[in-house]
C-alpha cells in the first residue's frame, strides 16, 4: 500500500469514528474525489484493517460503516497536524478579537485537551509548527467598528440559549429613562455592528422582539426552562432583514442594479441568503431578494457610489437618491 493510500485509509477511519451514524459510500466519494468502485475498495480495506468495524443500512438501504472510538486507538498515533492546530489557534484569536468570550474558552479547552493526548515531543513540535504557520500567514478577523458588550452578559445569555432557560435582563428601551427588568424566553443572537438578542417577553403579546445587547445592563439565568416554539427558525427569521434590524412595515422585494463596471465585484457578494442574480445584456447585474431594513441597506449602498441603482422599493430609492457619489477610488 502506498503512503497516500495509507493516509487515506486513516482519514476514512477518522470519518467512521467521528460521525454518529458512520460513513456512507457517497461521503467517501465526495471526501476523496473517487468513483463508487474505489469507495467500495476503501471500505473493504477499512474492514480488513479494523475487524471491529460495524455496518448497517438505513431505511433507504444505504450502507454505513461505523468504527467505535475504543477501536480506533491507532488513529491517536497520528497526533494533530500543525495545520489543524493552527486552525484552532486562529479560531481562538478571531474569537478574542470579536469579544466572543464563550468561544474563546471552548476553543482553548479543546486545544488543551487535544494536546494532552499527544506525546510530549509531538505536542511541542505541533505547537511550534502551528505558531510558525500563524506568523507566516497571519490570522483572519472581522475588522471594523462594533459595539462593546460585557463578557459576563454574553456568557449568561449563552447558557440560557443552550438549556433553554428563562432569562431576566435589565434593559433600557428607547422610551425608558432607566433599565427595567424583563423576563424573556431567549431564542438566538443576531450579530452585526450591533448585536441583538431575539426573545419573547413573558406575559407579552407572543411576538419575537430584538433586544440590543449594548442596552442590556444585567442578565440573570433563571432556574426554570421553557418549551421552544418548534416553528421558529433563526436563519429564516434573520433572513427577513438585510442586517440585524427588522422592520415589518418595510418587508418586501428589493431590486438593485449594478453598473457593468461594478457587476464583477457585486457578483462575488452574498447580499442576502435568498438572493437571485441576473446578468443583463448590457453587462449590468440585477440582484433581487425580500427583506426589510432600509437604513442598513442605505448604509451599505453608499459604498457603491453611483454604480448601483435602486429599482425597488420606492422608499429605499428615495432614501439613497441624493447620496450617490462618483468620486470613490474603490468599490467595497
Amino acid at each position: 500500500m502506498s503512503f497516500s493510500k495509507a493516509s487515506d485509509l486513516l482519514r476514512l477511519a477518522e470519518m467512521a469514528t467521528s460521525r454518529h451514524n458512520g460513513v456512507a459510500l457517497q461521503e467517501i466519494e465526495e471526501e476523496f474525489g473517487v468513483d463508487r468502485r474505489t469507495a467500495q475498495r476503501m471500505t473493504k480495506a477499512l474492514e480488513d484493517c479494523f475487524p471491529n468495524v460495524e455496518t448497517r443500512k438505513d431505511g433507504e438501504r444505504r450502507k454505513f460503516w461505523k468504527l467505535r472510538g475504543e477501536d480506533a486507538r491507532l488513529m491517536l498515533t497520528r497526533g494533530i497536524r500543525n495545520s489543524e492546530l493552527a486552525a484552532v489557534e486562529m479560531g481562538i484569536r478571531r474569537a478574542e478579537r470579536e469579544g466572543a468570550t464563550n468561544e474563546v474558552k471552548a476553543l482553548t479547552s479543546l486545544r488543551d485537551r487535544l494536546l494532552s493526548i499527544m506525546p510530549g515531543p509531538h505536542a511541542r513540535r505541533a505547537e511550534a509548527d502551528a505558531e510558525a504557520v500563524l506568523e507566516a500567514h497571519g490570522f483572519a478577523s472581522r475588522p471594523g467598528p462594533r459595539v462593546r458588550v460585557e463578557p459576563n452578559i454574553l456568557a449568561t445569555i449563552a447558557e440560557a440559549l443552550k438549556a433553554p432557560n428563562m432569562l431576566t435582563i435589565g434593559y433600557t428601551g428607547e422610551r425608558d429613562n432607566a433599565a427595567r427588568e424583563r423576563l424573556v424566553e431567549p431564542y438566538g443572537l443576531l450579530l452585526g455592528i450591533r448585536r441583538y438578542l431575539v426573545a419573547r417577553e413573558k406575559g407579552g403579546d407572543g411576538r419575537f422582539r430584538h433586544f440590543r445587547l449594548d442596552r442590556v445592563s444585567s442578565a440573570r439565568l433563571e432556574a426554570h426552562s421553557f418549551p421552544r416554539d418548534p416553528e421558529f427558525d433563526l436563519d429564516a427569521h434573520a433572513g427577513r432583514a438585510f442586517g440585524s434590524y427588522h422592520a415589518e412595515a418595510e418587508y418586501g422585494e428589493v431590486v438593485w442594479r449594478f453598473a457593468p463596471s461594478a457587476a464583477p465585484i457585486a457578483r462575488e457578494f452574498v447580499f442576502h441568503p435568498q438572493q437571485k442574480m441576473t446578468d443583463e445584456p448590457d453587462g449590468s447585474l440585477t440582484v433581487r431578494f425580500h427583506a426589510s431594513g432600509w437604513l442598513e441597506m442605505a448604509w451599505h449602498l453608499y459604498q457603491w457610489g453611483d454604480r448601483v441603482d435602486v429599482l425597488a422599493p420606492e422608499g429605499l430609492r428615495s432614501l439613497v437618491a441624493s447620496h450617490q457619489r462618483s468620486d470613490f477610488p474603490a468599490l467595497p
